[in-house]
């Protein structure tokens, strides 16, 4: 696909516009939460797109909260430490060492990036860590393995969000600015907590009453086992393809969180490519069926 716009002229752009209208209307004054992750994130032109497509969606009079991942940028981090990374059912096990090195990424290289990014597409918008506010209060993680419940995996640092608190967020909605949420908690002892940012980003849409869950991504949505985009899926077929393997990695914390958010009353969670330009513009201003689509029934 080329990163070149085509040339539009007048008439075919106020047509856009116009189609756009219904849209802008329908989501006016509602809260959008976004997790930003994946190619989205790393490629200069899309982390442009992006930035735009979030402060056009502001300007417009809806609400959008980013939540980030950091994946890449804390690889990179960890491999210049000589550190590999090592996940198990698609969560980072983080011990103390990898926990510096995900605070110091996240919360001050990947998400002071994204908010210069947003002020520099005419934005307003201000970065926070789950510290900030109390905004997330987390719990170690107990994960329980898929295929033996009898075993528990130890995975460090990993939080299991036990409260959010999402007043410092609506706060800052109601001034107008676009809250950047990097996914780290903290403990009763005030220990900190690396938490899968797409479990953040479903928590929090339930939390603020959210109209739009958007998680970006680095497929088209959810494949099935031929490689094919499933549009579309209910409960029962998640169940489906987590029992044979369709689902599984870094995929499985993203759909869960997903499923959650919808059946808690979020009108509609979407998995969309963040490799196509102005995605969730596509997304959210047009009636194309774009990426994945989650409901709860």
């Amino acid at each position: 696909m080329s990163q070149t716009t085509p040339r539009i002229d007048s008439r075919d752009k106020a047509e856009i516009l116009a189609q756009a209208l219904p849209y802008i209307r329908k989501f006016h004054g509602k809260t959008l939460v976004i997790k930003y992750g994946g190619n989205a994130m790393t490629d200069p032109a899309l982390q442009a797109d992006f930035a735009e497509d979030v402060v056009l969606l502001r300007l417009v009079g809806m609400n959008p909260v980013v939540v980030h991942g950091g994946g890449p940028q804390i690889e990179n981090a960890l491999s210049r430490l000589g550190k590999k990374g090592e996940f198990i059912q698609g969560m980072r096990v983080t011990d103390e060492e990898t926990m510096e090195v995900v605070e110091w990424v996240l919360a001050g290289e990947v998400q002071q990036d994204i908010v210069g990014l947003i002020h520099q597409a005419g934005g307003k918008a201000v970065g926070l860590t789950g510290r900030d506010g109390g905004l997330i209060r987390a719990q170690k993680l107990k994960m329980i393995d898929l295929k033996d419940p009898s075993i528990t995996h130890d995975v460090g640092q990993v939080g299991d969000i036990t409260a959010i608190d999402p007043s410092v967020v609506q706060a800052l909605q109601k001034d107008a600015f676009i809250p950047v949420i990097s996914p780290l908690g903290f403990g009763p002892d005030n220990e900190s907590y690396n938490i899968n940012a797409d479990v953040v980003a479903a928590k929090l849409a339930t939390v603020l009453k959210a109209e739009k869950l958007v998680l970006l991504t680095n497929t088209p949505g959810v494949l099935d086992k031929n490689g094919q985009l499933l549009t579309d899926l209910t409960a029962r077929r998640i169940d489906e393809l987590f029992e044979d393997g369709t689902i599984s990695g870094g995929m499985l914390p993203k759909i869960s969180g997903a499923l959650d958010a919808a059946k808690s009353g979020v009108n509609s969670v979407h998995i969309i490519d963040g490799r196509v330009p102005h995605a969730l513009l596509l997304e959210i201003l047009t009636d194309q069926a774009f990426g994945t689509m989650i409901r709860s029934h």
